[in-house]
C-alpha cells in the first residue's frame, strides 16, 4: 500500500515551522466556532491523517472546466494539486497514459477503497449502450459504477456532469420549428 502524504509533513516541506503550524491549528479551530481545547486535536489529524486522494474522471465534456481550474488565480491550480489535495488520476492534466494511468485508478481503489474522492466532469453518455464515449477501451458509464462503488463521495463538476450541457443537446423538431415560425 502506498503512503499518501499527511498536511504537516507536506507545510514542513515547504519550509512553514511548527510554531505557524500551530497558529494555524488555532485559528482554524477559532473560525470554525470551535472552542481552544479542539486546536490540537485539528493539529494532531493534520499530523496523522493523509491528504484525501482524489480521482477525476471525464466523460463527454466540453472540458470547459478543467480549463477554468488550471487558468484559476485563487487559488492556483498548482496550489490545490500539490498542497490542498492529492489529485492522484486526472487524465487530461496527469503526465502517465494508457495502462500506466489506468493502475493509478486501481491502486487507489485497491489502497483507499472508500477513502477516496471522485470527481466526474462530464456526463456518462447512456444512449448506445455507452458507447458514445470510450475511455480505455471500456464505456465510461461501466468505469464509473466500478470506481464510484469504491470512493467516499462522488462530486458531479460542472454543467455537463450536473445536467448535461452540451453534450446533452438535442435538435429541436420540425414540428416545434413549423409552430414557432407561424406563431410569428
Amino acid at each position: 500500500m502506498r503512503r499518501t502524504e499527511t498536511f504537516y509533513e507536506l507545510i514542513r516541506r515547504q519550509g512553514i515551522s511548527r510554531r505557524s503550524f500551530l497558529k494555524f491549528c488555532s485559528l482554524s479551530a477559532a473560525s470554525l466556532g470551535l472552542a481552544p481545547a479542539f486546536a490540537p486535536r485539528i493539529a494532531h489529524a493534520l499530523e496523522t491523517k493523509p491528504r484525501v486522494p482524489v480521482i477525476w474522471m471525464h466523460g463527454l465534456e466540453c472540458t470547459c472546466c478543467t480549463e477554468s481550474f488550471i487558468r484559476s488565480a485563487h487559488p492556483l491550480a498548482k496550489d490545490v494539486i500539490l498542497s490542498m489535495i492529492s489529485l492522484d488520476y486526472d487524465d487530461t492534466i496527469m503526465a502517465a497514459a494508457g495502462h500506466q494511468a489506468e493502475q493509478c485508478i486501481e491502486d487507489i481503489r485497491r489502497d483507499y477503497k472508500g477513502q477516496f474522492i471522485l470527481a466526474v466532469e462530464g456526463n456518462p453518455p447512456l444512449g448506445g449502450d455507452g458507447h458514445f464515449c470510450i475511455p480505455g477501451g471500456r464505456p465510461f458509464v461501466d468505469r464509473l459504477k466500478e470506481v464510484a462503488a469504491d470512493s467516499a463521495a462522488v462530486i458531479a463538476w460542472g454543467s455537463c456532469a450536473s445536467w448535461g450541457c452540451v453534450a446533452a443537446c438535442r435538435p429541436r423538431s420540425r414540428t416545434r420549428r413549423r409552430r414557432r415560425r407561424s406563431t410569428r
